[in-house]
C-alpha cells in the first residue's frame, strides 16, 4: 500500500472514508482500490509461483475457498488472487491497478494516483487459474510457514484449499530462503509435519540463483521491475493520473525506503518463526 500521507492520497483517503460504509456486502459491491507495490502473503503463497502483478491485499481474512475476485473499473476487469489480508485497505498488485485505470501494463505506462471506486465480486476460483503457476494449478505453500493454514482448511469440508494445495521446502513469500522441493505431508497418518527431501527448514540461500525462484515487484510509481527484497532505486517522478500532468512525487523516496525496511523485517519474520 501506497502511505497515507503521501499528497497525492489525503483527498481520495478523506473521500473513502465518507463512502465505505455503503459497501454492499462481502462478496460482491464497490470498494476504494488503492496500488500496492511489495508482494507480501499473510499464508505463506510462494511468489516465485504465482503471478504477483495480479494479487489483492484486503481487509478480510483470507478463505480457503473464495480466493478469486474480479475487480471491474469501466469496461476493463481483472482477477486476482486474495492472499493476503491488510489492515484496512483494499491494495491490488499495483500493474492490476494500472491496468484498470489506463488499459496498459504499469511496466508500459505507469501513472500515479490514490484510492478509486471500482465493483468487484468473488468469482469461482477457476478463473484465477491462469495466476497460480504450479504444474497442477494447486496453491504453492511453504511447508514450515503456511502449516496454520493449511490445517484450518484441511478441516473445513471440501474447502478448495484442503484439496488443492502444494507444499514447498521455501521459508518465505519472497522465496529467498529454502530449497525450491516438493513436501509431502500425510496428513491422514496423523503427521503435521511434511517431510522434504532436503530436511524441512533449511535455510539454503535461494533467493535469485535462479530465474524461476526471483520474484519481482513493479515499483510505483516508475514502472520499473526490481527484485523483491533488493535495495529500492528512488522512485523518481511519476505521472499524475487525476491531472495528467508530469509531476515528481516529492516523498518517492522515503515511500521507497519505507517498503524495503518492512520488506525486509517481513521475511526475518518468516525466517524466525
Amino acid at each position: 500500500m501506497i502511505p497515507q500521507s503521501s499528497p497525492l492520497l489525503r483527498g481520495a483517503s478523506f473521500l473513502s472514508l465518507l463512502v465505505l460504509p455503503v459497501l454492499v456486502s462481502a462478496d460482491e459491491g464497490t470498494a476504494w482500490v488503492t496500488p500496492h507495490e511489495s508482494y507480501s502473503s499473510s499464508v505463506g503463497v510462494l511468489g516465485c509461483k504465482v503471478n504477483t502483478n495480479r494479487i489483492a491485499y484486503w481487509p478480510n481474512s483470507i478463505d480457503c475457498t473464495n480466493l478469486c475476485v474480479e475487480l471491474s473499473y469501466e469496461d476493463r476487469k481483472v482477477h486476482l488472487l486474495r492472499i493476503d489480508r491488510s489492515e484496512g485497505a483494499h491494495d491490488v498488485s499495483y500493474d492490476a491497478w494500472n491496468y484498470l485505470l489506463t488499459g496498459y501494463s504499469a511496466t508500459e505506462k505507469p501513472v500515479a494516483g490514490g484510492a478509486t471506486a471500482m465493483t468487484y465480486k468473488d468469482v469461482d476460483i477457476s478463473m484465477c487459474a491462469d495466476i497460480i503457476h504450479t504444474t497442477e494449478g494447486k496453491l504453492p505453500l511453504s511447508a514450515s510457514n503456511s502449516m496454520n493454514f493449511v490445517a484450518d482448511c484441511l478441516g473445513k469440508k471440501d474447502s478448495w484449499v484442503g484439496k488443492n494445495y502444494e507444499l514447498y521446502n521455501i521459508l518465505d513469500p519472497l522465496c529467498l530462503w529454502g530449497n525450491d522441493e516438493v513436501c509431502q505431508l500425510d496428513w491422514e497418518g496423523g503427521k503435521n509435519q511434511a517431510d522434504c527431501p532436503s530436511g524441512i527448514g533449511t535455510p539454503s540461500v535461494l533467493g535469485d540463483t535462479k530465474e524461476e525462484t526471483t520474484v519481482w515487484n513493479i515499483q510505483y510509481p516508475s514502472g520499473k521491475k526490481v527484485k523483491a527484497g533488493a535495495a529500492p532505486e528512488p522512485a523518481g517522478p511519476g505521472v499524475a493520473w487525476d491531472t495528467g500532468e508530469k509531476k515528481d512525487v516529492a516523498n518517492g523516496l522515503r515511500v521507497a525506503k519505507g517498503m524495503f525496511g518492512a520488506t525486509v523485517l517481513g521475511w526475518m519474520a518468516w525466517v524466525m518463526l
